[in-house]
């Protein structure tokens, strides 16, 4: 799953930096998605498959301070490029005689640097605040990495500070990222019930599908471990719902973008013949 994680969203990247008609914005955060899913992943599954491979299932102080904020990192920065590609299609379906003009070079830029500032702000916060921490005789982690909440149950520290920075950075990713989606896909809905044509409204939809599909896998699974969370006995659900967002989502997103759009399937058609043709 790793190894198909890697190779499909690295072949996501190559597609886009290949094919001139992929030089798009739409395409320009989906190439950025793919290297943040490719990272996210390599956070935390090779440490898993080396502890599996050697049964020596332990991890150094520094080392897992580092993998959580890489974690925290890459989730946040999900997060925000969702978001950015929502609002794309938003302007792509309900603006499309202003496109060219409001999705220019300098805002794709901005967006993506503004997503890396924040997410780098908010993952370096949540670290420094738990290197505040002490953290008793107790240092067994119930999980396959070194996850915020379950290091906070571990730490005999008052933890009341990172609790109040958690629920204040939670309702800034949401406002910004998951509550922008939601405008978004409001006001595209009501632009695709307006379009007369059945043609029309197939092609609006065939251009979110495959973005709107990661979304609700993302954050489907997102949800189900931090609003929906499970009783402190119990930590399979919270484990599933890890391995769910951290390696089955980023592994499905090449298939997802790839197989449901048309633009994607032809750049690997002609790459595939380019490939024929050099052989030949």
């Amino acid at each position: 799953m790793y190894l198909t994680t890697v190779l499909g969203n690295l072949l996501i990247i190559l597609l886009i930096r290949l094919d001139s008609r992929l030089h798009t914005p739409m395409y320009f955060f989906l190439s950025h998605l793919a290297f943040s899913d490719i990272s996210l992943s390599s956070v935390t599954v090779p440490k898993m498959l080396m502890n599996m491979q050697t049964r020596q299932q332990s991890i150094s102080y520094e080392g897992c301070i580092t993998q959580l904020y890489f974690f925290i990192l890459f989730v946040v920065l999900d997060n925000f490029l969702l978001a950015a590609m929502a609002y794309d299609r938003y302007v792509a379906i309900c603006q499309p005689l202003h496109y060219t003009t409001i999705m220019r070079e300098e805002l794709c830029i901005f967006l993506l640097a503004g997503s890396w500032l924040l997410s780098g702000g908010i993952a370096l916060s949540h670290t420094i605040l738990l290197a505040q921490l002490s953290f008793c005789a107790d240092n067994i982690i119930p999980h396959f990495f070194c996850d915020l909440a379950a290091l906070l149950k571990l730490s005999c520290s008052d933890i009341s500070l990172n609790e109040i920075f958690i629920f204040a950075t939670g309702g800034l990713i949401t406002i910004l990222s998951f509550t922008g989606i939601l405008v978004s896909y409001i006001h595209i809905g009501v632009s695709i019930l307006r379009i007369p044509s059945t043609k029309g409204i197939c092609k609006a939809l065939s251009t979110c599908g495959s973005h709107l599909s990661v979304v609700f896998l993302f954050y489907g699974t997102t949800m189900a471990l931090y609003i929906f969370p499970s009783s402190s006995n119990s930590n399979d659900k919270d484990i599933i719902a890890s391995v769910m967002y951290t390696v089955v989502t980023p592994m499905l997103n090449p298939f997802i973008y790839s197989l449901r759009n048309r633009d994607m399937k032809g750049a690997l058609g002609k790459l595939f013949r380019k490939e024929i043709l050099f052989s030949n």
